[in-house]
């Protein structure tokens, strides 16, 4: 697949967000365009605050995807058969079943996690 816009939205505050938005600048081989919500304006990509507030996005050629497809696309972007064959399986079942509920339990104790701060705790409303 060749991504010809590829942004990945995160939450800048999060300590841990932005080391994996670093880590995955680093390594991607397609370019990937970084940035935390709170630098954009999200709405030119089709999206709200509310929404880039509670999960990541990745934005592939104007099509928004989130948690844990977010990742499924930034691996499906890449020219690695491995790493997208892999990004394909985490996008259907059985393994999207699975990880949907790892994105949900890494984003709700992401303070805890290497690079986390009280910061990156995501409070109730």
């Amino acid at each position: 697949m060749d991504a010809k816009h590829a942004v990945l939205i995160f939450d800048g505050d999060c300590g841990f967000c932005t080391t994996t938005a670093n880590f995955i600048a680093r390594h991607s081989s397609t370019p990937i365009a970084i940035h935390p919500w709170q630098f954009i304006d999200v709405s030119a990509y089709g999206l709200t605050e509310a929404q880039v507030s509670a999960k990541v996005y990745m934005v592939v050629d104007g099509v928004p995807f989130a948690g844990h497809q977010a990742f499924a696309k930034i691996l499906i972007v890449q020219p690695n058969l491995f790493l997208r064959a892999i990004g394909h399986a985490l996008m259907a079942p059985p393994f999207s079943w699975l990880a949907g509920p790892a994105y949900f339990f890494i984003a709700k104790y992401r303070h805890k996690l290497p690079g986390g701060t009280p910061a990156c705790k995501i409070e109730k409303p």
